[in-house]
């Protein structure tokens, strides 16, 4: 029987995987009776964990255990997100976090569940620590692979002991080395000219024995640094493609997350898609993935910043025709599609500010867990610490109602050290807010500005370390890392985020940047100190939105055939600009943020008029029939949607029949 070529990259993949003897010995005594439950392993960009999993799981599964293995850059950092992806693999129904525990554990036999590019999952380390893991039932082991070592909670918290494990993974021996050449067929002379450049790096070994036919000796970055070593050899590389189309796709596609065909034709229009697709996919740094080629992220990077350091203009452009593309095609995204094009929109933006508010860089130095019981006297201490009387009286009223709201931050040996409180509106009794005087200011503002009837305010009622009270620290950053968390996992719903400080000063720059307004207007005197508030209004399409907008600041973009500037409250036509009424400017933002999409007239009346309104769905009309004329040649695409209600047509495309209201 003829080989399938599914057993043909098998063998060819058992043959360059060398060495590793330690670490595939760690990771098989999970199999073992007494072996651990949690393997951490982890090590830098390109060092070879994914190979490391793959060879374990071979024998694994050769071995008759059950093996899972999720890639954490193509699931929803979220609880859902995760929960929904293994019901996918195991081909289960079920939503709840008890439910798919046991469903794994009812597979038979040892199951190893991996969770691959772990480093992307930080959002989800605490949930996944204290609720999820912990209910997997005894047969089943779970695999942590990543950059990071595991975080000082998994060692502070109870328990854990001999349960989890760490292991790091290193460079290759050199012996390790010139086998691993071998398996790729090099020659011995070219063997030894790698060997003194690549420190052993797996990324750092493929690359140059990609390029060594083609790059003299004088080339090799003998004794340089690892990085500058990555980078002179992914150079190398580049030059030894053999084409000017393939390099200029390859450089294309390293401003992106993930490349699709849309996006290699949107970025490159004198190119067959196809065509281009092909090119990048026989490159030996290109994986498939189910959403897209992925270009391996150290010589991604590298090829970015050498194109950004050699023709910025390029760059920016490059960036620019993917962001257009992305936010079109995100507009009419659902479900789980809309997460991989947020993910997308995060990768696009550089602003270290949120990037590192989603995915911070280094290692953690505190972990964010739900408060308990105990922490009451520690959370009283610091609260009257840093708070007066009126202040502190308030915030432990919300502590003695609420403590499932609070959540504590611990350092590596488990100290509780800072604390925040998260309220949820649609969790909350207006009273309540109401007997709290910050809490009333924002209640004040919601009625003032109402939400759709079916979005969630979150809000952020303090938070305070026991150094630094609500300065700027670490204990600051852990916080806003969970508050993320919190974004990802009531979009679409979640529309505004409040918060309160005493010193606004120190976060300006930081909120402004991220569209924060300050709350004049609704500023509290507590114990003779000023409680300045702020809000954070993610517009119609929620964080999805929110992300789109900051990365479209950051190019200096705007969606083409834009009609709407949200900020100006005014329509942007080729005859100037037109001012909108309130009313007009709700209509206009909600369609635009839904474009290409059916809207229901109760839907409008619901989100735009808000629940106070109680006239008929012929005021949303009366308001589309004005707004069409202000709209002049550009009337029609607002369409009618018959038996629905009105649609916004994507610039380009209008229908002849879209007139009438």
């Amino acid at each position: 029987m003829p080989q399938r070529m599914s057993d043909i990259l098998a063998a060819r993949a058992h043959r360059t995987f060398v060495g590793r003897d330690a670490e595939l010995g760690a990771l098989e005594t999970m199999l073992m009776p007494k072996g651990p439950r949690v393997l951490h392993v982890h090590g830098i960009a390109g060092i070879g964990k994914s190979a490391l999993l793959a060879r374990f799981a071979t024998i694994a599964r050769a071995g008759g255990a059950t093996v899972i293995l999720l890639d954490c850059r193509h699931v929803e950092p979220t609880e859902q997100g995760v929960l929904g992806a293994l019901a996918e693999a195991i081909g289960d129904t079920g939503s709840r976090a008890g439910d798919i525990a046991d469903r794994l554990g009812e597979l038979g036999g040892a199951v190893v569940l991996a969770f691959d590019t772990f480093e992307v999952f930080r959002l989800l380390d605490t949930w996944l620590r204290q609720v999820f893991i912990p209910l997997l039932p005894e047969n089943v082991r779970v695999v942590l692979v990543g950059r990071q070592p595991p975080t000082s909670a998994w060692y502070a918290s109870p328990g854990w002991g001999w349960l989890m494990r760490a292991v790091p993974v290193s460079s290759l021996t050199d012996t390790e080395a010139e086998n691993f050449l071998q398996g790729l067929g090099l020659e011995q002379a070219d063997i030894s000219l790698i060997a003194r450049c690549t420190h052993g790096h797996p990324l750092a070994l493929k690359l140059a024995a990609a390029a060594v036919r083609e790059a003299s000796p004088e080339q090799w970055p003998t004794g340089a640094p690892l990085q500058r070593a990555l980078d002179e050899l992914t150079r190398i590389f580049l030059e030894d493609v053999g084409d000017e189309i393939t390099r200029r796709v390859l450089e294309g596609a390293a401003v992106v997350r993930r490349v699709t065909l849309s996006l290699l034709q949107a970025l490159f229009p004198d190119v067959p898609p196809q065509d281009a697709w092909e090119r990048l996919r026989r490159l030996p740094i290109v994986v498939g993935a189910s959403d897209g080629l992925l270009i391996h992220d150290a010589v991604r990077e590298a090829i970015a910043r050498s194109l950004h350091a050699s023709d910025p203009a390029r760059y920016l452009e490059y960036r620019r025709t993917a962001w257009r593309q992305l936010a079109t095609e995100a507009g009419v995204a659902g479900g789980g599609d809309l997460w991989r094009y947020t993910a997308d929109m995060l990768f696009m933006i550089e602003n270290p500010v949120v990037r590192e508010a989603f995915f911070p860089s280094g290692s953690p130095t505190f972990a964010v867990e739900p408060a308990q019981a105990d922490d009451g006297l520690a959370l009283e201490d610091i609260t009257h610490t840093w708070e007066g009387s009126e202040a502190a009286g308030a915030l432990m009223a919300w502590w003695r109602r609420l403590p499932q709201a609070f959540s504590s931050v611990r350092d590596g040996e488990g100290r509780m050290v800072g604390f925040y409180g998260k309220l949820r509106s649609d969790e909350l009794q207006p009273a309540w807010l109401l007997d709290d005087p910050i809490a009333g200011q924002w209640y004040s503002h919601l009625k003032q500005h109402p939400m759709p009837r079916d979005a969630i305010a979150l809000f952020c009622r303090r938070w305070l370390s026991i150094d630094d009270g609500d300065s700027p620290g670490d204990v600051q950053a852990a916080v806003w890392l969970d508050l993320k968390r919190s974004y990802m996992e009531l979009r679409p719903r979640l529309r505004r985020v409040y918060l309160t400080v005493l010193d606004m000063g120190a976060y300006a720059a930081v909120a402004r940047r991220l569209g924060f307004e300050v709350l004049e207007d609704h500023t509290v005197v507590l114990d003779g100190r000023r409680y300045h508030s702020a809000v954070l209004d993610f517009g119609p399409a929620s964080v999805d939105g929110w992300l789109a907008d900051l990365a479209a600041a950051e190019l200096g973009v705007r969606r083409a055939n834009e009609l709407l500037d949200p900020d100006a409250r005014e329509l942007v036509l080729e005859t100037g600009r037109v001012a909108l009424t309130p009313l007009e400017f709700g209509v206009m933002r909600y369609l635009n943020a839904r474009e290409g999409k059916a809207v229901s007239r109760s839907e409008l009346l619901r989100d735009v008029w808000g629940t106070r309104y109680e006239g008929g769905s012929n005021v949303v009309d009366a308001v589309v029939r004005t707004l069409r004329k202000k709209l002049g040649d550009q009337a029609a695409r607002v369409e009618t949607v018959s038996g629905v209600g009105y649609r916004l047509r994507p610039g380009g495309q209008t229908s002849a029949a879209s007139s009438g209201a």
